[in-house]
């Protein structure tokens, strides 16, 4: 059994890509900032500063951000090296071989299918908040995910949230690529007047203890706001789809990333300026700073800002895990026809609406409040895998070309693996169990079907005939 066959360098996509080229440098950097800003710094932001590290919580957004940003170096060579869909999924498959390209796909598959059912959750509970605002209430049954104790069965705007965005996937990625601009422009200006509005409210004595539960807790904070910097892994999924790939993909991962760090530390210091971090942990702790000293108006604004960060969140780890599951099915390790191409729109339909019916079920039915966590550790075990994988590639195909090169290897590449594994270790110990038994279950589907199927095993065959 060979389960370290690799992909041969001259064709690492399986074939001629039937996807359009359409997406620029500019469209990259917006789905990045799109991908990352949501969830993340309107829901997190509050639980990570009353819980772990207090005023601190800048420094936890610069430890996880500077953990992204090693990472996103290592990001950027590999898609300007193998511009393919995929992912870290693809660039495992070259670098270390069939069986970690599986682990690593089935872990991506966790990360994309259960942040977006996450944040689908959280952008649920924004609108219904925005509703009440103007008199409207949903019936109780239809409001929230499965708990009889408190008379909720479904929760319907999260189902047709996922169901629209999954139809506006199936319309071409350059519509989506349109629509995701307009909702960046929104919520960055939506962030932006927060930031001018809550700077005349700062009192410094609210940083005082500055770093209440000591560096652990800043450390514990980082490993939780790391959800916060998910989503630019997304966009290496688009490769194909790339007009100038070697060029674009690094400008795209590198500026939505710095983008969006200057603007989370920017909001965590406001935010902690303005109201005593104990009072911190209210799932909107954004709009709850502006209400705390009432700017009644502006929180209702910075909900809507909310509401549009989250969409542009989900319609990129939508289109993302479609993209993966279409490299995947295309390599034979999944069911063939979840990688076919609609002519017209030239996107993997059946992929997007599978994807888009599964997560709407999770989303609908599952109580998903303690998933951040389990979609981090994946995020960052994909990340360490990644790092290590430039290390091998700069050794197995030194002269191989390269449209960006990581300065400083093995040195960058080590020590953006390290940052992220200790940032796992940090993680608790039902993350660790969940993650263990997704990545068992993996296995057996690889065992059962994965392995047999695989275009290489196939190749392999006829060779040996």
């Amino acid at each position: 059994m060979d389960l370290f066959r690799k992909k041969p360098l001259a064709l690492p996509q399986g074939g001629e890509s039937k996807l359009s080229k359409t997406l620029g440098a500019f469209d990259l950097t917006t789905l990045g900032v799109g991908a990352i800003i949501g969830t993340g710094i309107f829901v997190m932001t509050g639980v990570a500063a009353a819980e772990h590290a207090g005023p601190a919580l800048v420094i936890s957004f610069v430890l996880a951000g500077f953990a992204c940003v090693l990472s996103a170096l290592c990001y950027s060579e590999f898609a300007s090296t193998l511009p393919v869909s995929g992912s870290a999924y693809a660039y495992s498959y070259v670098a270390f071989g069939e069986l970690l390209a599986w682990i690593l796909g089935w872990d991506l598959v966790l990360e994309y299918g259960v942040a977006a059912a996450a944040v689908s959750s959280g952008w649920s509970g924004y609108f219904q908040g925005l509703l009440e605002g103007f008199g409207l209430h949903l019936p109780t049954a239809l409001s929230g995910a499965y708990n009889p104790d408190e008379g909720t069965f479904i929760n319907l705007p999260a189902v047709i949230i996922i169901l629209l965005i999954s139809f506006l996937l199936t319309r071409g990625v350059k519509e989506t690529a349109r629509f995701n601009a307009v909702m960046v422009v929104i919520k960055l200006a939506v962030i932006l007047l927060f930031i001018f509005t809550g700077i005349f409210y700062v009192k410094p004595e609210n940083w005082t203890p500055f770093m209440p539960y000591g560096f652990n807790g800043v450390v514990n904070g980082a490993a939780t706001v790391f959800f916060a910097y998910i989503g630019f892994d997304a966009l290496s999924t688009a490769a194909e789809e790339v007009k100038r790939p070697q060029r674009d993909l690094p400008i795209g991962i590198i500026s939505s990333l710095a983008i969006c760090t200057v603007l989370y530390i920017s909001v965590s210091l406001v935010l902690t300026g303005i109201v005593p971090y104990t009072s911190l942990n209210v799932s909107d702790p954004v709009s709850f700073a502006l209400r705390f000293v009432d700017q009644n108006m502006i929180a209702g604004l910075i909900s809507v800002g909310a509401i549009a960060g989250m969409t542009t969140v989900l319609l990129v780890l939508l289109f993302g895990q479609t993209r993966l599951l279409y490299a995947i099915s295309r390599d034979g390790l999944l069911p063939k026809s979840w990688s076919k191409v609609d002519e017209k729109t030239h996107t993997p339909v059946r992929s997007t609406w599978l994807v888009g019916g599964i997560i709407s079920v999770l989303t609908g039915i599952v109580p998903l409040d303690r998933l951040a966590n389990l979609t981090s550790i994946g995020t960052l075990f994909a990340f360490l895998i990644v790092s290590l994988g430039v290390i091998t590639l700069r050794r197995t195909h030194p002269d191989m070309k390269r449209g960006f090169r990581v300065p400083w290897v093995p040195f960058i590449p080590l020590l953006s693996a390290a940052a992220c594994g200790y940032l796992m270790y940090n993680l608790g110990r039902e993350t660790w169990i969940g993650f263990l038994i997704w990545l068992a279950i993996g296995l057996v589907i690889y065992a059962l079907y994965g392995y047999r199927h695989s275009k290489l095993h196939q190749i392999g065959r006829n060779n040996d005939k």
